[in-house]
């Protein structure tokens, strides 16, 4: 048994592999970004008292989903095999799960900001047993989604080390940081309508990345999330002005008065 786990930890004396350690944990934990942010996303459109259980089924889900697939590293790099080639592009299942799960996003995004833009779509009046309803299905999407993730996740860590046991611990630790950051994610989301409709964009660029990763056309994740990064501050900015007029605007009054 000692040996069988020593074998597994041969990499503890070599820096190459501590450097891949800290590079998958930092990359695994920024490609949890899309995952955590469609979770936010989702639960903040169920009733409170269903939120912190829909949160943590979901993480927990994406735990048991990319531990599972680390399980099975061999089949998880046969996903890249080509299936067919259509248009002069080899497809391989990866492909056709990332088109999948990006068109899913984008549907999605593109319906929830419509309900952002128009309220009157009839949504507020379920009530009763469609309550329960809406958390399972939104606990389906959020695993649904969770595979798609996870599979993205798992290839990359494939890609970058060898050693199985860091492939573990990174993936671990990154979900550790989703499940502590989701709840304060999702409430300052929930405090702050903007941040919806930006985060809904996020999605919505997501999904149209994934389509083309799909589609063989790579786009280095550097540049969506330098995108991402830019437009968050923009709109920290703004909502640094609106307070900003509002402490004005209420001082105003007081000396009024």
């Amino acid at each position: 048994m000692i040996e069988f786990f020593a074998g597994h930890f041969d990499w503890l004396s070599d820096p190459t592999a501590w450097v891949a350690l800290v590079t998958l944990v930092v990359l695994e934990v920024v490609l949890g970004i899309d995952n955590l942010i469609f979770i936010s996303i989702l639960t903040n459109k169920l009733p409170e008292e269903h939120r912190v259980r829909a949160r943590r089924i979901g993480i927990g889900g994406a735990l048991i989903m990319r531990l599972l697939l680390l399980a099975t590293v061999a089949w998880i790099v046969q996903l890249t095999t080509p299936l067919f080639v259509l248009f002069d592009h080899p497809f391989s299942w990866r492909d056709l799960i990332l088109i999948a799960g990006g068109l899913f996003l984008v549907w999605k995004a593109t319906k929830e900001i419509h309900h952002s833009v128009d309220h009157d779509d009839g949504k507020e009046n379920m009530i009763g047993q469609t309550i329960q309803i809406s958390l399972a299905g939104a606990i389906f999407q959020i695993l649904l989604l969770d595979l798609v993730f996870s599979i993205d996740s798992i290839i990359t860590a494939v890609g970058m080390t060898d050693e199985i046991a860091i492939m573990y611990i990174a993936v671990i630790f990154a979900v550790t940081v989703m499940l502590v950051a989701v709840n304060p994610l999702s409430q300052f989301i929930e405090k702050n309508p903007t941040i919806v409709m930006l985060a809904l964009a996020f999605l919505l660029m997501i999904g149209m990345t994934l389509i083309a990763d799909g589609m063989g056309f790579h786009v280095p994740k550097g540049y969506i999330y330098a995108a991402m990064g830019f437009s968050a501050l923009v709109e920290g900015l703004n909502m640094l002005a609106r307070r900003k007029r509002a402490r004005d605007k209420a001082a105003g009054i007081d000396a009024a008065h």
